[in-house]
């Protein structure tokens, strides 16, 4: 029972991410991304001295039918101001062999992290809304499972 206990604890404290202010990811009905559902994130910056990296969270199945994906973003402030807005691209399969790529978690299930903003400094405190816009050739993507916003404080030797 102790040795089941300390496991526990090694557990949890070796999962505290201390970079994190925000997480949270959209999940899509019947494992696919239609191209009318843009998921929005609204989170909260109160200091405007510390940098920041914003990553797009992107859960895929072995069903996605594309070895990369391309993602619009929008970021706006508390007014509605545009802060940001591009496109990113990522590989969650290998382009020449098809095998996936990033973090497995579950059997068919891969877990990728994309950087979308490195070392950003927010000018003004207040509520910011991010919004993803899958920017591909169909209006289903099959086998893209979630997609999600991560808000870290950047560290020092980024």
């Amino acid at each position: 029972m102790r040795v089941v206990l300390i496991f526990l604890v090694a557990c949890l404290v070796g999962s505290c991410d201390s970079e994190r202010l925000y997480e949270k990811n959209h999940d899509f009905d019947d494992r696919a991304w239609l191209s009318n559902e843009q998921p929005t994130f609204d989170f909260v910056v109160g200091d405007t001295l510390t940098a920041y990296n914003l990553y797009c969270n992107v859960r895929n199945s072995v069903e996605y039918p594309y070895s990369r994906i391309f993602i619009t973003y929008s970021l706006q402030d508390s007014s509605g101001t545009s802060v940001a807005k591009n496109m990113i691209s990522a590989f969650l399969f290998e382009e020449k062999t098809g095998k996936p790529l990033g973090r497995s978690g579950l059997g068919d299930v891969y877990d990728h992290q994309v950087s979308i903003l490195k070392n950003h400094q927010f000018k003004t405190p207040g509520t910011y809304s991010l919004k993803f816009d899958q920017f591909m050739r169909t209006d289903t993507l099959a086998g893209i499972l979630a997609v999600g916003f991560r808000l870290e404080v950047a560290t020092p030797n980024e």
